[in-house]
């Protein structure tokens, strides 16, 4: 990215994709999200094989190409670097923001799961480009968590940080523009696109209220 306003244009709308909830094939999701408006696609599918997730994400990046939209994989910079993708989005056990960009080079985009205003500090000092911050609501990925932060916590976090601050966890229609209007650049989802049977719809849900 060029700048910081292109990448918060492109992390308006951020789909995280979990294949085992999706009612169409993963393609088909990603391909009807991408023209319902979502701009930026992280795969995070953990189960898979190193070769199995490679194949997926070539399949992913030319997909991804065509839409003009941006492509992540999660946690795995080797993946991620064989397949062209335009980033990384690391855990926040994964190495350090800083040495993965000794890894990729400046153009590559790294992004940091946060869930603390520590963490969010810690991950704009190492480098990071975005972090994503939550979850902000109770949510069906992550079952049987109950230490969900609330849209408050999006405006503490956002009051302390200059990085693009994209807010995931339990986020959909009905409360997406909540935490935008906390400072959030962006929102991640995951169940409200992938577990809809019709993501192109969904997305354009989510546009809407962004």
């Amino acid at each position: 990215m060029n700048n910081k306003k292109d990448l918060i244009d492109k992390l308006k709308l951020y789909l995280v994709t979990d294949r085992k909830i999706a009612k169409l094939p993963l393609t088909s999701v990603i391909r009807e999200a991408l023209r319902g408006g979502v701009r930026a696609v992280q795969l995070r599918e953990k189960d898979l094989s190193s070769r199995e997730l490679y194949d997926l994400a070539k399949k992913i990046r030319k997909i991804t190409r065509e839409k003009k939209a941006l492509f992540f994989i999660n946690d795995r910079i080797d993946i991620a670097l064989a397949a062209g993708a335009d980033g990384v989005h690391l855990g926040w056990q994964s190495v350090p923001a800083d040495k993965a960009r000794k890894l990729t080079g400046n153009k590559f985009i790294i992004g940091v799961s946060t869930h603390s205003l520590k963490e969010a500090l810690r991950a704009q000092k190492e480098g990071a480009d975005y972090i994503t911050f939550g979850p902000v609501y109770q949510t069906p990925s992550k079952e049987g968590l109950v230490d969900f932060k609330g849209p408050g916590a999006v405006k503490r976090v956002r009051e302390k940080i200059n990085i693009p601050l994209i807010a995931i966890g339990g986020i959909k229609e009905v409360n997406a523009r909540d935490v935008v209007l906390m400072g959030a650049d962006g929102i991640a989802v995951i169940s409200a696109i992938m577990a809809d049977g019709k993501p192109y719809m969904a997305a354009r849900r989510l546009v809407d209220e962004l």
